[in-house]
């Protein structure tokens, strides 16, 4: 159990500071488990004990830094990748389709094509005022002026999301460049969240959003005609939590391991595991049954990005199309 579980009445504010993700996000988890307030969720079952939970800040210095990618988050490599794929470059926005009851939105949808409607059923005519870009929005303004504090993209739709089952954890990202005397600009990103599954959750989604952090660092870069770096990542949760209906998970998986490896046991270099997340890939392509089939230009680019060892991999009705 945690060693400080809060029961004054208030949410206690935790700042986490980390050089790798890894090391960031493991910390945040271990401070939330012992200093979190117990609060209940609207996700509680008959008998599971309140969640730990805090307002939390996270920083991490080095956003791409090794190792970057934690052994205890409860999830496979593979479905890692797909993740990415889906927030950066929105590989499953073709599965949006909530007049068949199917997603209402992916986060991507909603930073690269935000599109104002009054109620999901209108979500395939679009909205009175079109789709907005809002990442792309962010590039050409830190590009035209990179110490400027507007270059953001929101998430949160509030004409569907008040009342949505699943309403947007994410809320906001916000960057700004910092130049240096004789060395390239740094690109600083911010991230707000309103609610998120701590343990569960937001590793994977501090995986997707600095690996955008990056993709908007590569964009800037080639409007300005120079390199730009990634400078530090800072993620702002409303509510990060560890629900209780896995705090034994916690206990014998994520908290026995810390005691029983050191850091560089507890983690990967991506390098280490490449072979795996290209497998995520390869599984977009080849599907599973049921599924919404991908845009063609989502295969298209997945298929380039693979090496021959893994193209091979590829069913062979993709490849076809593609070769």
């Amino acid at each position: 159990m945690a060693e400080e579980a809060i029961g004054s009445g208030e949410i206690p504010l935790l700042c986490v500071r980390g050089r790798t993700l890894a090391a960031a996000w493991e910390r945040a988890v271990v401070e939330t488990w012992r200093s979190g307030a117990a609060l209940r969720t609207q996700y509680d079952k008959a008998g599971d004990p309140p969640s730990r939970d805090a307002t939390v800040v996270i920083e991490v210095a080095e956003p791409l830094g090794e190792p970057r990618l934690h052994r205890s988050f409860p999830a496979g490599l593979e479905e890692l990748e797909i993740y990415v794929q889906e927030v950066v470059w929105g590989v499953h926005d073709s599965w949006i389709r909530p007049e068949e009851g199917k997603w209402s939105y992916t986060y991507h949808q909603r930073l690269f094509a935000y599109d104002v409607i009054d109620d999901f059923k209108d979500a395939p005519r679009g909205g009175p005022f079109g789709a907005v870009d809002q990442v792309g929005a962010m590039v050409e303004e830190l590009a035209a002026c990179g110490y400027t504090r507007r270059a953001q993209a929101i998430t949160w739709m509030p004409t569907v999301d008040r009342g949505h089952a699943e309403p947007p954890c994410l809320q906001r990202v916000w960057c700004r460049l910092v130049e240096r005397e004789g060395a390239a600009p740094r690109l600083a990103m911010n991230t707000h969240w309103r609610s998120r599954d701590g343990y569960k959750a937001a590793f994977m989604n501090m995986v997707a959003l600095t690996t955008l952090q990056g993709e908007i660092a590569r964009r800037v870069g080639e409007r300005l005609g120079r390199e730009v770096e990634l400078g530090r990542y800072v993620d702002i949760s409303d509510s990060f939590h560890i629900y209780g209906s896995y705090f034994r998970e916690i206990e014998e998986n994520f908290l026995a391991l810390m005691g029983a490896r050191s850091f560089e046991e507890r983690t990967w270099r991506t390098a280490e595991v490449e072979e795996l997340l290209l497998m995520g890939r390869v599984q977009l392509l080849n599907g599973k049954p049921g599924e919404p089939p991908l845009e063609e230009a989502q295969v298209a680019r997945l298929y380039a990005s693979l090496p021959e060892s893994h193209r091979r991999l590829v069913a062979g009705s993709v490849r076809e199309r593609l070769e």
